[in-house]
């Protein structure tokens, strides 16, 4: 494991009496805003594949991290040592077939009692034997395609879900022609619910096939940027005016790069 002194070390430099005037007036709040730009970016470049830039946006991110906790510490908080020691006790909890008697034999019981733990823990911690809502846990901050991910993914876990995808798939059906209907009215606020209804029954079907909503349609946007710089890029290789193009000159391009790409 790598020693993060260097790093702790840095920070101390940055925050102390002739440090950084601009770092010493960060609080953990405002560099929120700056882990999650910072995730997107380390998100990005795994996505790519390029270790160089994985490398880089990791260190970004374990910069951030150790920020935080560099000035939650000087809040009294806990400091890296019982952070981590809390993160491994709890990640233990939450393996007992690992490292504990238990034993499982699907991937269904394992999220069973991975739930079942996060709940007590939801209980020990708020000193009551009261009901935990199974999406607490969920981010409100969590963008709406995750978060619809999450949702149903929880509500599976709890047995709260179609019986198999045959009736899920009528349930996406239904809310099909629900939007289809409402798409031809006047009222938008109809419009807006119905297609949200859609939107949130395609991140289910997906779910139950393996296929995570968010990552799905990101290789779609970027698959169809590729496309449409590649089209653009071929137009200018016939000696074609992309601009006076009508949208059939336009589609046989776009035809001409996706055979390209097999």
């Amino acid at each position: 494991m790598p020693d993060p002194t260097p790093l702790l070390k840095l920070l101390d430099d940055l925050l102390g009496e002739n440090g950084c005037r601009w770092d010493k007036k960060q609080t953990p709040a405002s560099l929120c805003d700056h882990l999650l730009g910072e995730t997107y970016e380390l998100i990005d470049a795994i996505r790519s594949g390029q270790l160089s830039e994985i490398q880089e946006e990791m260190g970004d991110v374990f910069f951030l991290l150790f920020f935080i906790a560099t000035l939650l510490h000087q809040e009294q908080a806990p400091d890296l040592d019982s952070i981590w020691q809390q993160c491994v006790e709890k990640m233990m909890r939450r393996h007992p077939h690992v490292f504990g008697p238990e034993t499982v034999h699907s991937q269904q019981e394992l999220h069973q009692k991975w739930e079942a733990v996060k709940k007590q823990e939801k209980i020990d911690s708020n000193k009551q034997a009261k009901p935990v809502n199974i999406f607490d846990s969920i981010p409100s901050i969590l963008p709406p395609l995750l978060k619809a991910y999450a949702l149903n993914s929880k509500a599976a876990k709890a047995g709260f879900t179609w019986d198999n995808n045959a009736h899920q798939e009528q349930a996406l059906h239904q809310e099909w022609q629900e939007w289809q209907k409402a798409r031809k009215g006047t009222d938008f606020a109809a419009k807006q619910e119905e297609f949200g209804d859609l939107l949130f029954s395609l991140v289910e079907q997906g779910r139950r096939h393996g296929v995570k909503a968010n990552g799905a349609l990101q290789q779609a946007n970027l698959k169809f940027c590729r496309r449409f710089r590649d089209m653009c890029a071929l137009a200018e290789k016939q000696g074609l005016d992309w601009e006076a193009l009508d949208l059939e000159a336009k589609d046989r391009l776009w035809d001409e790069v996706k055979k390209e790409e097999g």
